[in-house]
Parts: structure tokens; C-alpha cells; sequence
């Protein structure tokens, strides 16, 4: 959870402003799994904060939150085909890559806990 607090404040992702009225809050909440090995021992804890979407809409079930994966066999085909084409391929960090864009309306989120106002 700290990591993920420390790239909000290194990226300047959001600043504190008081509660404007008549705007929606986007409210949030941590989610918190742990990654295990094949023989089911935890290897790592991961921690991502996320909206509430159960909130926006009536009649839908969010239990559980999903990051978008690949499968194997389109990152497979993928590089296949890089390589036919003879393209260079760059892998990168995805960890932080919703924080780089650019936003053309303001948008209000519920401080997370675990955020102290410096």
C-alpha cells in the first residue's frame, strides 16, 4: 500500500482540496491479495487501490476487481509476429500506467485510507 501511496505523491496524481459542493465523489477502497507459488505458499502481497463501482450502478455484483491480463497464447502470437516483422519489442513497468494520463475534466475521489496529508 505504501508503494502504491508513494508513486501517487511522486507523480503528483492528485492534490487535497476540500469537498466541492454539488460535485460527485468517486469513492475508493483498498484491495488487498496475496500472490502465491505453485505450492500454494504466499510469495507476495499486492495491494491496489480502486473505485467502488458497485456504487455507480444498481443491479451489479463487484465481489470481485480484475487488472486486464493477457493470455499466454496472445503474448505468444504477438512476439511470433514481432519477430517475423523483425520488430523491436520493449517490455515496461504497467504498474503506474493509468496515472500518466491526461484528464480533461476534474475528477473527485474520496481520500483513500492510509493517505496522510503532508
Amino acid at each position: 500500500m505504501q508503494d502504491e501511496l508513494n508513486q501517487f505523491e511522486a507523480l503528483k496524481v492528485w492534490r487535497l482540496v476540500p469537498k466541492p459542493e454539488g460535485k460527485t465523489i468517486i469513492v475508493t477502497k483498498w484491495v488487498f491479495k496475496n500472490k502465491k507459488d505453485e505450492d500454494g505458499i504466499v510469495i507476495r502481497n499486492k495491494t491496489r487501490l480502486v473505485a467502488k463501482g458497485y456504487r455507480q450502478e444498481e443491479d451489479i455484483d463487484y465481489d470481485e476487481t480484475y487488472a486486464p491480463v493477457a493470455r499466454i497464447e496472445a503474448i505468444q502470437m504477438f512476439l511470433a509476429y514481432a519477430a517475423h516483422k523483425n520488430f523491436t519489442v520493449y517490455q515496461m513497468d504497467v504498474k503506474t500506467t493509468f496515472l500518466n494520463g491526461i484528464l480533461k475534466e476534474e475528477v473527485y475521489v474520496s481520500q483513500p485510507e492510509g493517505f496522510v496529508n503532508p
